[in-house]
């Protein structure tokens, strides 16, 4: 048996942007029932991905690393997708986690900002019905 490619080609979307698109040797992500590894020649494959660490070996042979929330890969020939709402790239695994923790307690900050307003929108809404004479 022969492969056509030695190589994959992997692009990680985030909702807003392509995060990254590169060549790469080897892939290692992590998925609901363990960590697995794509090389070149696996078969068609798609994984929901767990909030985990994704490694890659770039074709010059450096470990690359994304710290990626939840998401879905998919490896159709020699094309891999990963989509994610969040990824972080880093080259240093210390500087990346500082990276995430930072990233990911501003995201935390703003989902308790989002939650805050709407709260006070409910209240707001039913205090109008309650003055309408509309509301029970």
């Amino acid at each position: 048996m022969s492969f056509s490619t030695s190589v994959m080609h992997i692009k990680v979307v985030l909702p807003t942007k392509i995060l990254m698109e590169t060549d790469v040797l080897k892939i290692n992500a992590e998925a609901e029932n363990g960590m697995f590894c794509l090389l070149p020649h696996h078969r068609d494959f798609i994984a929901t991905l767990i909030p985990s660490l994704l490694y890659f070996v770039s074709t010059q042979g450096e470990e690359k690393f994304l710290a990626i929330d939840q998401g879905i890969l998919v490896k159709q020939s020699d094309q891999v997708t990963v989509a994610t709402q969040h990824a972080v790239q880093g080259a240093d695994l210390g500087m990346l986690r500082q990276t995430v923790e930072q990233q990911f307690r501003l995201i935390d900050e703003r989902e308790k900002t989002t939650r805050s307003v709407l709260a006070k929108l409910e209240v707001s809404t039913i205090r109008r019905f309650i003055e309408l004479g509309e509301y029970p």
